[in-house]
């Protein structure tokens, strides 16, 4: 017992404890989906599971990524310190630490229904093969972004038992905006990634990372704009989309001479983007149930 209180520390800092951005990135749509497919607050129950799920799979796959990177992340300076990198957790016991974080979130989805279920399979598979694509495709942000965009449809599934095909508007949009986040992300690494020889959309663009980017995040706010309508949301959403172009607009700015501090600035950004638009979701229920 003395023992794992001693390493505690290190298993936090495996699962980012101290840095939940990514939780947040992941939560945000999660949140989005239950409130629409509620078309208010959703069952309590369900809220708790998801809300701990979603803290449960990012951690997760923090530790499956760091398994997967082992043998590269000393190579680069923002993940040299890293408790596997450095010895500090061994590979079998990541494992073993991965392997009961999935357990515990499929524990949690037991008490939904069986399309949640079902569906939660799908997001251990992406999860799992995600921090390995980067050594065979320069897209492996595409595939985070399917893995950061799966709580769309368990919401869907677990608030209303069914899948409406408008959801994947929803699911579509924050694909991309994912692509656009980790490619600002990966932006920060990527002199380290070329020498070691790991793929991401930051080097598949290149010197057009700049445009590419932009015209993603055009497209996030099309099909925002798409959804909104397709569910009968009011002014509040798409106030909220409003200013979520203008914080890519801000974005936009702090990556223009890709210093590496401002694009992760930029990065660390995108939690606004999805605080703002739960915000402008939740706001539009409320005053259309108050009105009711």
């Amino acid at each position: 017992m003395t023992s794992l209180t001693k390493r505690a520390p290190d298993f936090l800092e495996l699962i980012r404890f101290d840095r939940p951005i990514g939780t947040y990135l992941l939560l945000w749509p999660t949140l989005w989906a239950l409130w629409i497919a509620a078309e208010g607050v959703p069952d309590i129950k369900l809220l708790v599971i998801f809300m701990l799920g979603t803290f449960l799979m990012r951690s997760a796959g923090c530790v499956i990524n760091d398994y997967a990177d082992r043998n590269f992340d000393g190579h680069v300076a923002r993940t040299a310190k890293r408790p596997i990198a450095t010895g500090r957790i061994q590979p079998k016991e990541a494992l073993w630490f991965f392997s009961v974080l999935c357990v515990i979130a499929f524990l949690l989805v037991l008490f939904t229904n069986q399309k949640t279920i079902l569906l939660s399979f799908g997001a251990v598979a992406l999860a799992s093969i995600y921090p390995f694509m980067k050594r065979y495709t320069h897209l492996p942000q595409l595939v985070l972004g399917a893995a950061f965009s799966w709580g769309i449809p368990m919401a869907f599934a677990a608030q209303r038992n069914e899948l409406p095909a408008q959801l994947w508007l929803i699911y579509i949009a924050v694909v991309m905006w994912t692509v656009v986040y980790d490619t600002f992300y990966a932006m920060v690494d990527r002199e380290d990634d070329l020498k070691i020889g790991i793929k991401s959309t930051a080097i598949l663009f290149g010197n057009d990372d700049r445009l590419i980017t932009g015209v993603l995040q055009v497209c996030v706010i099309a099909v925002l704009l798409l959804a909104g309508g397709q569910f009968n949301l009011g002014i509040s959403y798409y106030s909220a989309i409003v200013i979520s172009a203008g914080f890519f607009v801000y974005q936009q700015h702090l990556i223009r001479q890709r210093d590496r501090d401002l694009c992760f600035k930029a990065f660390l950004n995108n939690n606004w983007v999805g605080a703002i638009i739960f915000v402008g979701i939740a706001l539009d229920y409320m005053l259309d149930n108050g009105l009711n």
